[in-house]
């Protein structure tokens, strides 16, 4: 009894833990560019205990011995990296990405090291912020004021009263508005960032990835080559001027997914309830 009470009790923490990831991507069901998470089962540990040769009867087809498992837990929670919708907003500041992509941006921290932490996101709505190092231009930049990186890991610095035009590649062309019959000039591109181990990536607010302490960037994530992209054997990353890229929870998947989790989270709550019931009868007997 002590042992399904156990088992239950485990399985039970794991079940908390899997309902908080189903809330949090409910929760971000009209979050730009969000990215739902998944949950993994695995075993805590199984043992196997031996029977008695008098078990081992004619017509026995399983081996001697049952197996006493101790519950389960999560075993990761990692992003499903899949494309979402692309939602047309007709801002040219908004981009989207098709593809396994993310946009590299410098936060307003540095690291121990006084260097620029950075992070990466696939949130395209943008602004243009005023340079504080050049009161001249402006800078290409996130809601919270965090810079968008171009492959020279500098900012995409955008003169003033020019438009922008940006292609798929991520190139970003400047129009001067005074001069619109001025061909337009290409100002920077954007550095777009492969995730090959998306699992690895962590939330760290607003909607922006980092890599936890000690692990390699260059082992999670790599820059894509717009020379080779194309012909990348991988699937090609385009960017989409104008568009936003919706979140890709699927409310209906969800809400199966936890009604599955309540009942399985239920089933174990009445094994508990069943084994406190054995015990309290086995200690009202009496001789």
């Amino acid at each position: 009894m002590n042992h399904s009470m156990i088992n239950a009790f485990v399985s039970m923490q794991s079940m908390q833990q899997k309902l908080d990831v189903i809330a949090h991507n409910i929760a971000n069901i009209n979050t730009t560019g969000y990215k739902r998470r998944e949950a993994s089962f695995q075993d805590i540990l199984t043992n196997v205990y031996q029977q008695p040769a008098g078990f081992q009867q004619a017509g026995r087809l399983t081996p001697l011995g049952f197996p006493q498992g101790w519950g389960a837990k999560i075993g990761q929670i990692e992003l499903a990296m899949e494309q979402a919708a692309l939602h047309a907003t007709g801002n040219p500041l908004d981009l989207g990405i098709e593809g396994n992509g993310l946009f590299e941006i410098q936060r307003n921290s540095v690291d121990a090291d006084g260097d620029p932490v950075v992070a990466w996101t696939r949130d395209g709505a943008f602004q243009l912020m005023q340079d504080p190092a050049n009161p001249g231009s402006m800078v290409l930049a996130t809601q919270q004021g965090e810079r968008v990186r171009g492959v020279d890991d500098g900012p995409i610095s955008i003169p003033a009263n020019y438009s922008i035009r940006i292609d798929e590649l991520g190139r970003v062309f400047a129009s001067d508005n005074a001069n619109p019959e001025a061909p337009p000039e290409e100002i920077g591109q954007l550095k777009v960032i492969r995730a090959v181990r998306p699992q690895v990536l962590v939330n760290d607010g607003n909607n922006l990835f980092t890599l936890p302490p000690g692990v390699d960037a260059a082992d999670v994530l790599e820059t894509v080559d717009p020379a080779t992209n194309d012909a990348n054997e991988r699937q090609p990353v385009a960017i989409r001027q104008g568009f936003l890229e919706q979140s890709n929870v699927s409310l209906t998947d969800e809400m199966t997914e936890l009604m599955t989790v309540q009942r399985a989270y239920q089933l174990n709550a009445k094994a508990i309830t069943s084994s406190d019931t054995m015990m309290s009868l086995t200690n009202n007997l009496r001789v």
